[in-house]
């Protein structure tokens, strides 16, 4: 019988959470913020008047290219659609403007409450938003690429449970609409991992984000918050970008910057690609969202919320890599990798393990040539092993009955087959209009119709108010799905802890 725990887990934004235990998204133990506030060596953060998410992320990506030679002055990501598989985004400062947020299929549940759906009650996925493509000039505040549009799928509920299976589903949407009128999705973030029990070569996660990449988007993962040797899934697929995290121990200079200790090292045959700013990172808040009550102590000002992890580092190289494709649109996945790696900053001292390439450096690799022949030989993965071992440790239970959602089955008990699901998904089928797996995945997210044309160009934000409002609690009436076999059950993860969403910590 799988333990089950009851914590949360992020893969990047680094939730805190005041036990630990083996966390099947890789993320590092998780320590509560300090009651005084700031974490030692933070006193480097401006918090005054925080500019490209924080003095780190600063150095590392977006305003450093912005400063720099007349061609990457005007780089911000404008046109460039970054794909956010997360707990939604919320319409607060900075991402509230029209054509700065497209939502996706909310494929949480959440979304069959009314008010819920596409919001972000949980708080990472708006910080992952912000660091990715804020922009709030009057609040002082502005991303990495602020002129880039997020499109995003909600996946995690309040309390960040999530099935593996839902997230495959939203890789799944995200290939087949990447075309789409007013979208062009070059970019996937996923700070989420698992401690899948197979090989990525069989892994059926592996295999959704190896196809999202063959067909042309660059799917950045989190390595995960564990500190251990073993890479989370998908971060293990050798084709994607695996970040981990870099610590810059409160200074600006990069000649002291070190690995993260939480940040997942990997082995010499798989480890991250690089790494990017991971530590204290500052980003947009969700007033009364559940990290937001659960950890005051990381709010920065009114508007504003620090966390530690993978994900963020995650976060910073999604933004930089919109730069790249606005400056050149024509870049493979492979060519864009290729000159992250190649342009990266080795630490003071080296560790081609554990900070793979080196420290992301953007503004290097918008000044150097594409390299030609930039293809990943790696062998193909096939996505035939199973959903359940692709689970690992992290399992939803019926809050009614206590039964965990285990074996060849998704969130809706249909059966899983192998075979089927990766021959739609190669194909960019996985989905059609509102059905995935068999399933219509219905409510007001799903209609069963065209996801495409318009419909995405007009979605835009309702005035709602997020001041005060309070999601602790376990009160979620609209978590269950409507139809299918788990009609009217209350999902929660039992094994969370700020687990697959690998997060560090929140102060």
């Amino acid at each position: 019988m799988v333990e089950t725990r009851r914590w949360l887990r992020r893969t990047g934004f680094g939730v805190v959470a005041a036990m630990l235990a083996t966390t099947p998204f890789g993320a590092a133990p998780a320590q509560a913020a300090e009651a005084t506030g700031e974490l030692a060596g933070s006193a480097w953060l401006d918090i005054g008047g925080v500019n490209a998410a924080v003095t780190a992320v600063r150095g590392a990506a977006g305003g450093k290219v912005r400063n720099g030679t007349v061609d990457t002055a005007s780089l911000t990501g404008t046109g460039i659609g970054v794909a956010l598989i997360d707990s939604g985004i919320a319409p607060v400062p900075g991402l509230n403007q029209p054509g700065k947020v497209i939502n996706g299929p909310d494929l949480s549940f959440e979304s069959q409450t009314p008010g819920l759906q596409h919001t972000d009650t949980y708080g990472h996925g708006t910080h992952m938003a912000g660091i990715i493509a804020g922009s709030d000039p009057a609040g002082g505040y502005e991303g990495v690429a602020p002129g880039a549009h997020l499109i995003s799928l909600k996946t995690a509920a309040y309390d960040g449970a999530v099935d593996v299976s839902q997230v495959i589903a939203a890789i799944d949407w995200v290939v087949a609409h990447r075309n789409d009128p007013g979208l062009n999705i070059r970019v996937l973030n996923l700070s989420f991992g698992t401690d899948s029990i197979q090989p990525s070569l069989v892994d059926p996660l592996s295999f959704a984000v190896e196809t999202a990449w063959k067909k042309g988007i660059v799917v950045v993962v989190s390595a995960g918050n564990d500190g251990a040797a073993r890479m989370t899934m998908p971060s293990a697929n050798p084709y994607v970008l695996a970040v981990g995290a870099a610590d810059p121990n409160g200074t600006e200079a990069r000649t002291d910057d070190t690995i993260a200790t939480f940040s997942n090292r990997g082995t010499a045959a798989r480890h991250p690609d690089l790494i990017a700013a991971g530590r204290s990172l500052v980003s947009l808040r969700v007033p009364g969202s559940y990290i937001d009550t659960q950890y005051p102590a990381a709010r920065v000002g009114d508007r504003l919320f620090r966390g530690s992890g993978t994900s963020q580092a995650a976060a910073v190289v999604s933004g930089s890599v919109a730069l790249l494709l606005q400056q050149r649109p024509g870049l493979t996945p492979d060519q864009v990798k290729q000159l992250l790696m190649k342009t990266a900053d080795p630490l003071a001292k080296p560790d081609p393990i554990g900070s793979g390439a080196g420290q992301l450096d953007i503004a290097g690799a918008a000044t150097l040539i594409a390299p030609l022949g930039a293809t990943q030989t790696w062998q193909a993965a096939t996505g035939l092993g199973t959903l359940e071992a692709s689970r690992g440790t992290s399992h939803l239970v019926d809050g009614v009955t206590g039964i965990q959602l285990i074996g060849e089955r998704d969130i809706f008990g249909k059966p899983w087959v192998p075979l089927t699901w990766v021959t739609a998904a190669r194909n960019g089928r996985a989905w059609t209009g509102g059905t995935w797996n068999g399933s219509v995945w219905s409510g007001q997210a799903f209609t069963g119709t065209s996801w495409a044309s318009s419909t995405w160009a007009i979605v835009t934000w309702t005035g709602r108010s997020w001041a005060g409002r309070s999601w602790a609690g376990d009160s979620w009436a609209g978590r269950s799905w409507n139809g299918g076999t788990w009609t009217g059950r209350s999902w929660a993860y039992g094994t969370w802890a700020g687990r697959s969403w690998a997060g560090r910590s929140w102060a």
